[in-house]
């Protein structure tokens, strides 16, 4: 057990010190996905995160919570334009938990437009054309508007949500 432990501290090692030639190689030849989740993993190391946050005991479906990880790890940058995401099968392996769900996820985040599948090649992230937003971002206007003002009529200070909009700026930028 000792001796798994410190071949995996190796390839961990590894892999942070050539991450970019990792990267710059793989991108040449389609990122396999066990390198795709090994790189994401490790990239999430470095910033103290999990790869993965599901609670199995909330209210809130399994898929979504897959979905809003997926969105996170996309918006931020760690999984990049055209960069392969884990098959279903090694995910479910990986997670324990039913394909199907993260089926669902993954077809969801298709038709919201931040993946994109390839038949018999699997599912990529999807490249953010601005025009195609354009309706989306309208909405999330009109959602944000109800939510602030809500917010201000609670007693929220305009500080605060100044300093809330920083700190996701910070946060999705990655710097500390």
């Amino acid at each position: 057990m000792k001796m798994i432990s410190v071949i995996f501290t190796e390839i961990i090692f590894f892999i942070q010190n050539y991450m970019k030639i990792i990267r710059i190689w793989y991108t040449n030849i389609k990122v396999c996905s066990i390198i795709t989740v090994l790189a994401v993993i490790i990239q999430l190391l470095q910033r103290g995160e999990q790869m993965f946050d599901l609670d199995l005991k909330s209210r809130v479906p399994i898929y979504e919570q897959l979905m809003g990880n997926f969105k996170k790890l996309i918006i931020s940058d760690v999984l990049s334009k055209d960069e392969q995401l884990p098959s279903v099968r090694i995910l479910a392996t990986e997670l324990t938990i039913n394909p199907n769900t993260i089926q669902k996820a993954y077809r969801e985040l298709e038709r919201q437009g931040f993946i994109y599948s390839v038949p018999g090649k699997g599912s990529f992230v999807a490249s953010v054309e601005k025009n195609e937003n354009i309706e989306k971002l309208i909405k999330l206007k009109l959602e944000l508007t109800m939510l602030l003002s809500e917010a201000i009529y609670l007693g929220m200070k305009e500080e605060e949500l100044i300093e809330m909009v920083s700190k996701i700026s910070i946060d999705l930028k990655g710097e500390v």
